[in-house]
């Protein structure tokens, strides 16, 4: 079709030329092979062990956790594609129903919905195992039932909410709750996979049966049925999936015509400036009349204003709070996380120049020193930052029942976020990326998706990496950790970040001109 040969070629145009793209959408494959390949083998377990009930229990289960994933995880991690966005259509003579049905194709063609396919494909072999050839076959078209529903609810998710988004009040509120409920997942599971200890499996098992018959579940049982003597179950079930599928397409193109006016209509008004809020009247009027000042200060207005920006901060603050929460509740020990809160806090910051895209031009052509640049930047994600830092340790201390460890653990947060800063600055100045000019919050450029995905493991992975002798210390030095660790946590926070942050502003005055090519390439 017109729309996966135009899909085809955005993305052949995106890897020309470009080396560290290509590699990066190497990677991605790999990254994709590798989650197809451990998905085939989770959903595959239950038929090579003969086991069905735990079939019964793990294939609408983890066939519906997969379709959240669909809506959830790539907003977190990887982006929404919009190589084929609907308002670059919108001067086309297309019917809806053209429109709809060619970007529908479209998005099947792509990694994600290639390794969905294949790690689903597990769910045959089981039914194939427990039912024979019949129940393999009925699950064939299960398992391509729910590779088209997954795409249908992606798709018109994100398209919905990000019309709705287009608003500046829409997108105060719809953010906030988009964020939160996106990053509450991660935690939410882990959540979920503490308590499997003392879980009641009958009721796992009841849960299961009813999932079967949601088009979560449904799409992913069908074989089951079969191999169980429940043959009439089979077109019920898919008659439940089409359904929700066409109730899904229906609501895209419902939201299509609003979707097609893409940022015309999105108002750019305001007041000019930020002294009326609470956060101007305290800080704009004391920065410094410095060519740093007035960096921090556009920075600022950008974390305030800007809705990606907004929505990292927003998932950072729940994911931060929640995860060394609940293991402090659980009576585990949060030191280890506190590494991994402090990586996440530095990672709004691994492709911050794409967020501006051509307007990095203006900074490259006042000839800002990239020392400053960096500093400056850095110095307003930490003043945003370094307060949700402290509420975290303080919050982690007093639930885990030692509240005079919250000096040590907020010197074991300034490390990691000064270490991930070290990391994580200049990763942003040699593998920035474009983002697509659009008033949605996860939207990102055909193949940004695993550059995204690709920067914030690998970044995460370092800070761990060069954090974990700091933790090593506190816990052998036990109590008297509890009086240096701040002093101990803040100098190697700071060492870290002056190494990294040197490191990129010298980079960054080499590559000036090609940071400003990667961030306004394909716009």
């Amino acid at each position: 079709m017109p729309f996966v040969r135009l899909k085809l070629r955005l993305i052949a145009n995106g890897l020309r030329g470009r080396p560290g793209r290509v590699a990066l959408f190497v990677s991605g494959v790999l990254l994709s092979g590798i989650f197809a390949v451990a998905g085939y083998a989770i959903f595959a377990v239950p038929g090579v062990l003969g086991d069905e009930q735990a079939a019964a229990t793990l294939l609408p289960l983890g066939g519906s956790a997969l379709v959240l994933g669909w809506v959830v995880l790539p907003l977190v991690f990887f982006g929404v594609d919009e190589s084929l966005d609907p308002a670059r259509f919108a001067l086309f003579p297309l019917r809806r129903r053209t429109l709809i049905t060619g970007l529908f194709v479209a998005a099947l063609v792509g990694l994600p919905a290639v390794a969905t396919l294949v790690a689903t494909a597990g769910t045959v072999n089981t039914a194939g195992q427990l039912g024979g050839a019949a129940a393999a076959l009925a699950q064939v078209a299960g398992i391509v039932a729910g590779l088209l529903l997954c795409v249908a609810v992606s798709r018109a998710v994100t398209s919905a909410f990000a019309t709705g988004l287009r608003s500046r009040r829409s997108r105060d509120l719809a953010v906030i709750l988009l964020a939160v409920t996106a990053a509450l997942l991660g935690p939410l599971q882990l959540a979920v996979l503490a308590g499997l200890e003392r879980a009641d499996w009958a009721a796992f098992g009841t849960v299961a049966d009813i999932a079967g018959w949601t088009p979560l579940g449904a799409p992913w049982t069908v074989g089951l049925d079969v191999a169980a003597g429940r043959p009439w179950a089979v077109p019920l079930k898919l008659l439940i999936v089409i359904a929700a599928i066409a109730g899904l397409l229906w609501w895209w193109g419902a939201t299509l015509e609003k979707a097609m006016l893409g940022t015309a209509g999105s108002g750019r008004g305001g007041a000019a400036t930020d002294t009326r809020s609470p956060v101007g009247r305290l800080l704009f009027g004391r920065l410094p009349a410095t060519r740093f000042g007035a960096l921090v200060g556009r920075e600022v207005r950008y974390w305030l204003r800007e809705t990606r920006r907004r929505a990292s901060l927003i998932t950072f603050t729940v994911v931060g709070l929640f995860l060394p929460v609940s293991i402090s509740m659980s009576g585990g020990s949060p030191g280890p996380m506190t590494l991994f809160v402090g990586a996440l806090a530095a990672i709004a910051l691994a492709n911050q120049f794409g967020y501006e895209g051509s307007a990095y031009a203006a900074n490259m052509t006042a000839g800002v020193p990239g020392r400053t640049e960096i500093h400056s930047r850095a110095a307003a994600h930490a003043l945003f930052t370094v307060p949700l830092l402290v509420v975290v340790a303080v919050v982690v201390a007093l639930v885990g029942g030692r509240p005079e460890s919250i000096a040590a653990q907020f010197g074991g947060l300034v490390a990691a976020y000064g270490v991930g800063l070290g990391v994580v600055l200049p990763i942003s100045v040699l593998a920035a990326y474009s983002l697509p000019e659009t008033t949605s919050p996860f939207a990102v450029s055909s193949g940004g998706g695993v550059a995204k995905g690709l920067l914030t493991l690998g970044a995460m992975a370092g800070t761990v990496v060069v954090s974990a002798p700091l933790l090593v210390v506190g816990f052998f030095l036990g109590d008297v950790w509890l009086w240096i660790g701040l002093p101990a946590g803040v100098a190697y926070g700071c060492a870290a970040y002056l190494i990294g942050s040197g490191l990129a502003g010298d980079t960054l005055d080499r590559r000036m001109p090609e940071v400003l090519a990667a961030v306004t390439a394909g716009r």
